[in-house]
């Protein structure tokens, strides 16, 4: 997404437990959006109520601690697990700076995940660092390759990942074939300018996906979850060239990309349109404005809030039902679920958004699902509901 360029001007200017998650019952301050399908779907039975990760390994070794709500440390995982977390979402890069989101790192939190009863979606960006419609940099090791080497490179980093997380008996039961993919990945070679060669690209890593974890659905994922034209325009090329996959995926950010009305008929459309289920990749929202660490949040003002969800916990839990409610009311059962984005990434020092740069600041931990004391947030309870594949 467009966090990352956001960022950038920005930053220019322990012991697990396994107790009953135990959250207060106070009813929601705030009212959910009109006009959302709310009444007509209940979200908290989709088959996926997931949320990215990707920060905790990280975070962990660098001291973060995450605690229930009544203050008791646990271990996250069981935390998410306990209150009806169905899948989690990790990003891959190959080789990045500071050595985390690789298959090293994800092949533990795999096992933790699998334990407590947890699926996973693994993201693969094909790149050393952020991959989003502002910039698909290729891994520095990929640099001088052809489009055939290109080629060969994807299929071998996606059958290693997923071969490997397979091996160890915690196959994905979903994998994202690049990150939000509006104008292509590795770029020049497989940017929106040349789709054979994007589609060849696709298909290579989707191949290797198939060829080393059979049963791993395929995901293609967009940014701007609100454009039904880019999302026609896109997945009409997709079609055309053949490329196979299984699930559309949506990055959707209601301060970013325009009213819950368009995700909801965009959803509606695609589905149709493609015969392909659907899922919100990515969404977030605050539950606070400040900032806990020096750098200043991308979202904290009130014009930038959506209105009916103000920045406050129950603000931030209200948002989470009432997207799920949105997908859950596609047409047809064809709504999957969503994944909360890095609700994990409290503002742990040493754990920014700059890989390459261990002073760097969080912009997001308001927007986590656990607040400036480390507690687990009321949002969680959005995900409580019949588990489901």
């Amino acid at each position: 997404m467009q966090r990352r360029t956001m960022i950038k001007a920005v930053a220019a200017a322990a012991a697990a437990t396994t107790l009953p998650l135990a959250f207060p019952d106070a009813a929601l301050a705030a009212t959910r959006a009109a006009g959302t399908g709310s009444d007509a779907a209940d979200g908290s039975g989709l088959r996926i109520r997931g949320m990215d990760i990707s920060s905790l390994a990280k975070s962990e070794a660098l001291g973060g601690v995450y605690r229930y709500p009544d203050g008791r440390r646990g271990d996250a995982i069981r935390i998410l697990a306990e209150a009806g977390l169905t899948h989690a979402r990790l990003k891959v890069w190959v080789n990045p700076a500071d050595g985390y989101n690789t298959k090293r790192r994800i092949l533990p939190i795999a096992r933790r995940l699998h334990a407590a009863g947890v699926r996973l979606m693994v993201d693969f960006h094909y790149s050393d660092t952020w991959a989003d419609p502002s910039k698909q940099f290729k891994p520095a090791a990929w640099a001088g390759y052809d489009l055939d080497g290109l080629k060969q490179a994807v299929y071998d980093h996606t059958a290693d990942v997923l071969g490997s997380l397979a091996a160890q008996g915690t196959p994905a039961a979903l994998a994202q074939i690049g990150n939000e993919l509006n104008g292509g990945l590795l770029w020049p070679d497989g940017d929106w300018n040349h789709w054979e060669q994007l589609a060849a690209l696709l298909k290579s890593g989707i191949a290797a996906a198939r060829a080393v974890s059979p049963r791993t659905r395929i995901v293609l994922h967009l940014a701007n979850g609100g454009d039904n034209g880019l999302y026609r325009w896109w997945f009409d090329n997709a079609v055309s060239y053949e490329i196979p996959f299984d699930v559309i995926g949506a990055s959707y950010y209601p301060y970013w990309h325009g009213p819950l009305t368009g995700l909801a008929a965009n959803l509606a459309d695609v589905s149709a349109r493609y015969d392909k289920d659907v899922l919100v990749a990515e969404t977030g929202y605050p539950f606070r404005l400040d900032s806990k660490d020096a750098l200043a949040n991308m979202i904290d003002s009130a014009d930038q809030l959506v209105a009916g969800f103000p920045a406050t916990p129950s603000g931030q839990e209200a948002w989470v039902r009432t997207l799920a409610d949105t997908v859950a009311a596609v047409p047809g059962g064809r709504g999957l679920g969503y994944f909360y984005w890095e609700g994990t990434w409290t503002a742990v020092p040493g754990n920014g958004w700059d890989e390459t740069d261990p002073t760097s600041g969080n912009a997001w931990e308001n927007q986590a699902a656990f607040d400036y004391d480390n507690r687990a947030l009321p949002m969680l309870r959005a995900f409580r509901g019949d588990r489901g594949n």
